[in-house]
């Protein structure tokens, strides 16, 4: 018992040393000079920024980024499950593998209808008119 908890202090201390034994090391060793305006410039991939950095961007950018995601992890989840229904048939137990299987697709279908009816996979939305009261 006592094993376990020399080891997860000792974990724990070289981790909290670890931080700030890094930034030393990169104090020590990094260039000192001048900070110059152009230095302190955003690096934009060699080219010269223009205008502010804080502008908004289009929530829809981030919407159909995380759709994206939540699909593609799908992909990533139905690889084991494949596998796994793959060695069910020599056990017998397809039926409740391709269950598992059938309720996950048939979840994220779900949140696939969600977001078409929210209209989030449309990149240009129609503008309302605003109708002032009379």
């Amino acid at each position: 018992m006592e094993t376990g908890f020399i080891t997860a202090f000792w974990f724990v201390i070289i981790s909290a040393l670890t931080v700030p034994l890094m930034l030393g090391v990169g104090f020590l060793l990094r260039p000192k000079g001048k900070d110059t305006r152009r230095k302190m410039t955003a690096y934009e991939c060699g080219e010269e920024p223009v205008g502010s950095a804080w502008i908004k961007f289009n929530i829809r950018f981030y919407i159909v980024a995380i759709v994206f995601i939540i699909f593609d992890v799908e992909m990533a989840a139905i690889f084991p499950a494949a596998t796994v229904f793959k060695d069910s048939i020599a056990n017998g137990t397809v039926a409740l593998v391709f269950g598992e299987i059938f309720l996950f697709v048939a979840l994220l279908l779900i949140g696939l209808i969600y977001c078409w009816v929210r209209g989030d996979l449309e990149w240009v939305k129609g503008v309302t008119k605003f109708a002032p009261n009379k």
